[in-house]
């Protein structure tokens, strides 16, 4: 019997990276899951592989995430379960950061979150649990990430609310995830930053964060093993956090690159 048998899971940005892995250990353990993603194709990967729906949607538009989250639920007879975990990246100093990139980046990382949550909850008739993706950036900062970190702090506050107005029917937490090795990481860690060895050294454990060891905390959290835990920001990063931010001196290689361009 697996963790989640017979519960009905939804995943958002479930097409690649941790999305992708924690569909895959939610449907291992039993659940029936929904892969919400924009990149349609790579949904369909992930549903295919594990049995599951696929359904595409921007999560920046509240009412396209109210439509697909409601196909999502009928498609798979209710809705009991969901990892909001869509989001987005860009970097650059404060005073240089355009305007447009500034409101993508809280309309997804953000906004997103809240326009899932607004979807879900009244779908979660015989209640459930639900987990939205946060950052370390949102609890330690580095220069170049204003946008980005306010938008994550702000999911960890959007989700201690949540928590406190849904109990006890339905338990809300975040995850806080360090450097994890997924699409969004690769260009800092590998070519052209060739950041790895900065991360390797701030970090206690002594190595890069997996996809599948964020899906497995996030699995806890949506299980029975913490049906005592709601309004939590879980930090899953090998203890880099110990040590500062997670990409202390990142904004300082891109100007870098760009002034040698």
């Amino acid at each position: 019997m697996g963790l989640v048998d017979g519960h009905r899971a939804l995943v958002t940005g479930g097409a690649s990276g941790i999305g992708r892995a924690t569909a895959r250990r939610l449907a291992a353990e039993g659940a029936s899951v929904a892969v919400l993603d924009l990149d349609l194709d790579g949904a369909r990967a992930v549903a295919e592989e594990i049995g599951g729906t696929a359904h595409e949607v921007d999560v920046a538009d509240g009412e396209a995430v109210d439509r697909v989250v409601a196909e999502a639920a009928e498609a798979m007879g209710g809705l009991s379960l969901a990892f909001n975990n869509a989001g987005a990246g860009f970097l650059a100093p404060l005073a240089e950061f355009p305007f447009d990139e500034w409101d993508r980046l809280v309309r997804v990382n953000l906004s997103g979150v809240f326009h899932s949550l607004r979807a879900e909850v009244p779908r979660m008739t015989g209640g459930g649990a639900i987990v939205n993706t946060a950052s370390i950036s949102g609890v330690r900062p580095a220069p170049g990430e204003a946008p980005y970190a306010a938008a994550k702090a702000g999911v960890a506050a959007l989700t201690a609310s949540a928590a406190f107005e849904l109990a006890p029917a339905i338990r809300v937490n975040a995850v806080a995830p360090g450097t994890i090795r997924t699409g969004m990481t690769d260009l800092m860690l590998g070519e052209p930053m060739n950041l790895e060895k900065v991360h390797l050294d701030k970090t206690p454990l002594e190595r890069i964060g997996e996809p599948e060891e964020v899906a497995d905390v996030v699995l806890f959290l949506l299980s029975d093993l913490s049906r005592f835990v709601t309004g939590q920001n879980l930090v899953v990063d090998g203890g880099m956090i110990l040590h500062g931010s997670g990409v202390d001196g990142m904004l300082d290689t891109v100007q870098t690159m760009l002034g040698n361009a």
